[in-house]
């Protein structure tokens, strides 16, 4: 995936008045993050999305599990965005987005490359996105995963690019985006308007994980088809398996989850 183009909405960091440069020396790693990390650089480096920088900022590396048992390499921007004030983009509301779907029979659900990425950082924003290494700092060209604001930015986007189909056959969620129609016949001309969009923005799809012109779909902790929504089994599963909370924390944590489907409890 080569540098993306200007878009509308590109990620500007805009912090509260009297901030300093936020610095923190690079965690340990173990040597296999270590060789991870010099991966995942190198190919950075080679598709353009950062660069060598001087910047005075500097944020640790940091490493997650993905779902597949490969590791992703993060950045831990907790201490920048603890300064940077927060954009009141308003993100659409799950129960919103679900209720569009009604009369749907058809839907394709698709998985953009690396969303965040095919944002360009702003000019002036640039340098706030340093990360340090035992070897080199880098900052990103486009933006990375963990800002505080960078949700509200890709929606944004998205918002923009796809609002001549916003709720006449698209809802849009993040980097989740998904097609949905009466019929078949219906459903390849919205797939084509969808892509012809993509295309034109120079948005990337990766297919491999993008689904095509299901009964039935996944969406967003759901289970969305002709006969309506639904809780994902999965989701219920997690309910019965939970084990009890001991501290307050876990209590929220539970209390959290189940609010988020208390629109199906009678």
């Amino acid at each position: 995936m080569p540098l993306p183009p200007y878009r509308t909405h590109q990620h500007e960091i805009v912090e509260e008045p009297g901030s300093k440069p936020t610095f923190r020396a690079p965690y340990r790693l173990s040597p296999t993050e270590l060789t991870d990390m010099k991966r995942q650089i190198e190919y950075l480096l080679a598709k353009g999305l950062i660069r060598p920088s001087t910047s005075p900022y500097g944020a640790p590396v940091l490493f997650t599990p993905k779902p597949d048992g490969s590791m992703r390499m993060c950045i831990d921007y907790r201490a920048l965005n603890q300064q940077t004030i927060k954009n009141k983009y308003l993100i659409p509301r799950i129960d919103d987005l679900l209720d569009q779907l009604r009369g749907a029979t058809v839907f394709s659900k698709l998985d953009l490359w690396s969303g965040y990425w095919q944002i360009r950082m702003a000019n002036n924003s640039i340098h706030k996105t340093a990360f340090r290494t035992r070897y080199e700092s880098y900052e990103y060209l486009v933006m990375p995963f963990g800002l505080t604001n960078a949700p509200a930015t890709f929606q944004a986007e998205m918002n923009h690019i796809l609002r001549p189909l916003l709720d006449e056959c698209v809802v849009v969620y993040l980097d989740d985006i998904l097609i949905y129609s009466r019929d078949m016949k219906q459903h390849v001309e919205h797939l084509r308007r969808v892509f012809e969009i993509l295309r034109r923005e120079r948005f990337y799809v990766k297919m491999s994980k993008s689904k095509f012109a299901l009964e039935k779909v996944q969406f967003l902790g759901h289970m969305v088809s002709a006969q309506g929504v639904h809780v994902d089994p999965k989701k219920i599963e997690a309910v019965r398996t939970w084990k009890t909370p001991e501290n307050v924390k876990e209590l929220q944590q539970f209390l959290g989850f189940a609010n988020y489907y208390n629109r199906f409890v009678p």
